[in-house]
C-alpha cells in the first residue's frame, strides 16, 4: 500500500446542523480495514450516517469514545498505508474545514430549526446562549442542564394564577395531563421531573425544571402543583413529593374528571384526584392527596386516609375505613364496614372480608382473612 496518509473527516450531513453525535465506533485503533468498510456511525437530530473508509489502510483514530459531540470537518482519524503512525507528528488540525457551502459560524447566536423551536417554546433569552457556534437541539438541552438556566427562562412574565405545575412525567403524569385538559380547570405551565431531559415534551407539555427548582418557580408566581407520582411501588416517593411542594409553599388543587361523580354531601381533601368514571358516595370523606382511579367506587360513609391510592376498578362498600398511605390494587373488593389499616398493600383482585391490621400485605387474588 503506497498511498499517502488520508484524513478521515466527520461529514456535513445537514447544512443547518454541523454538530452531531458520534453514535458508535466500528473499528479498533490500528486495525487494517478495506475500502468501503464502515468505520463509525454519527447522528444528527434528523438522521444517521456512516463514515466509510475511502480506501484500504490502517485506521488511527483521534476520537476513541462513542457518545461525544463532534462537528463536521473535525478529524475523526487517519488512514495510513503503514501499520505504525505517530499521530502527534501530524499536527492534527481540529478547526472546522470548509465543506461544501457551509459557512464558518459568526459570533452571533446561530440555531438549527429544531433548536430554535425549543428555545421559543421555553421562552429562552437567546442572548444568553453560547456565541460563535451552531446550537443544535441536543446542544441546547445539554446547555440547559450544564448552566441551570432553563428554570428562570421558562417563567412567563405574567403567570396565570390558576396554572399548575405537574410533578412527574411518567404514566400517572400523562393521565393527569389528559384529566386536566378534559376538566378545563387549569392551564398546565409545565412538568417538573428529576430524570427526563429539560425541554422534552410529554403529550405536548415541556419538562421545565427539577425538584430543587420548586422554590424559584414559587418566587416567580406559581402557586399550584399537582403530584403525578403515583407511588405504586413505594408510597414514600409520593409522600416525599408532597413534602417538597409544601416546603416550597405550593398548594395542591383537587382535580376531578368530568365523568367522575361526586355526591353533594361527600368531602374531598386537598390534592385529591378523581379519574374517569370514579364514584364518591354520600358522606364519604377523602383525606389529603388521595387518588381515586378510573372506575373505582367509594361508597357512602367511607373514610379514606391521606395519600391512599385506590387503583382502577376497586370497590369500597359502605362505611369502609382505610388508613393513610395504603395502596389498594385493581379490582379489589372491600366488604361493608371493614377497616383497613395504614401503610397496607392490597394486591390486585383481592377480596377483603374482615379488618386488616396496619402494614399488612394481602397477596393478589386472595381472600382476607386467609
Amino acid at each position: 500500500m503506497d498511498e499517502p496518509i488520508k484524513p478521515i473527516l466527520f461529514p456535513l450531513i445537514n447544512a443547518n446542523e454541523p454538530e452531531m453525535t458520534l453514535a458508535s465506533i466500528e473499528v479498533q485503533q490500528g486495525q487494517l480495514v478495506q475500502a468501503g468498510q464502515v468505520l463509525a456511525v454519527v447522528e444528527t437530530t434528523k438522521t444517521t450516517a456512516e463514515i466509510i473508509a475511502e480506501s484500504a489502510g490502517y485506521v488511527f483514530l483521534n476520537h476513541l469514545q462513542a457518545g461525544v459531540i463532534v462537528r463536521a470537518g473535525e478529524h475523526f482519524g487517519y488512514l495510513s498505508p503503514e501499520p505504525n503512525l505517530d499521530l502527534q507528528s501530524l499536527r492534527v488540525n481540529q478547526e472546522i474545514s470548509k465543506i461544501g457551502a457551509m459557512e464558518k459560524p459568526s459570533m452571533d447566536v446561530r440555531l438549527t430549526e429544531p433548536a430554535r423551536r425549543l428555545a421559543e417554546q421555553l421562552q429562552i433569552d437567546l442572548n444568553l446562549l453560547p456565541k460563535g457556534e451552531w446550537i443544535t437541539e441536543q446542544r441546547l438541552r445539554r446547555w440547559l442542564e450544564e448552566e441551570g438556566l432553563g428554570i428562570e427562562m421558562t417563567i412567563s412574565p405574567s403567570v396565570d394564577p390558576a396554572a399548575v405545575l405537574i410533578f412527574g412525567g411518567g404514566g400517572h403524569g400523562k393521565s393527569l395531563i389528559e384529566l386536566i385538559r378534559a376538566s378545563g380547570q387549569h392551564a398546565i405551565a409545565g412538568i417538573i421531573d428529576d430524570i427526563k431531559p429539560l425541554g422534552s415534551l410529554i403529550l405536548g407539555v415541556p419538562v421545565i425544571g427539577r425538584s430543587q427548582d420548586l422554590p424559584r418557580f414559587y418566587q416567580n408566581g406559581y402557586r399550584l402543583m399537582i403530584n403525578a407520582v403515583g407511588g405504586i411501588g413505594d408510597i414514600s416517593q409520593r409522600v416525599s413529593v408532597f413534602e417538597r411542594g409544601r416546603s416550597a409553599g405550593f398548594s395542591f388543587p383537587t382535580v376531578i374528571h368530568p365523568t367522575a361523580f361526586v355526591e353533594g354531601s361527600a368531602a374531598l381533601g386537598e390534592g385529591a384526584q378523581l379519574f374517569p368514571h370514579a364514584y364518591l358516595g354520600s358522606d364519604a370523606r377523602l383525606g389529603f392527596g388521595v387518588i381515586i382511579n378510573t372506575g373505582a367506587i367509594v361508597s357512602h360513609d367511607c373514610e379514606v386516609g391521606d395519600y391512599v391510592n385506590l387503583s382502577p376498578g376497586a370497590i369500597l362498600a359502605g362505611e369502609v375505613k382505610v388508613g393513610e398511605a395504603t395502596l389498594i390494587g385493581m379490582g379489589v373488593t372491600v366488604n361493608l364496614r371493614v377497616k383497613i389499616g395504614a401503610h397496607c398493600r392490597i394486591g390486585n383482585g383481592a377480596t377483603i372480608k374482615q379488618d386488616v391490621p396496619d402494614r399488612t400485605i394481602v397477596r393478589a387474588g386472595t381472600i382476607w382473612p386467609p
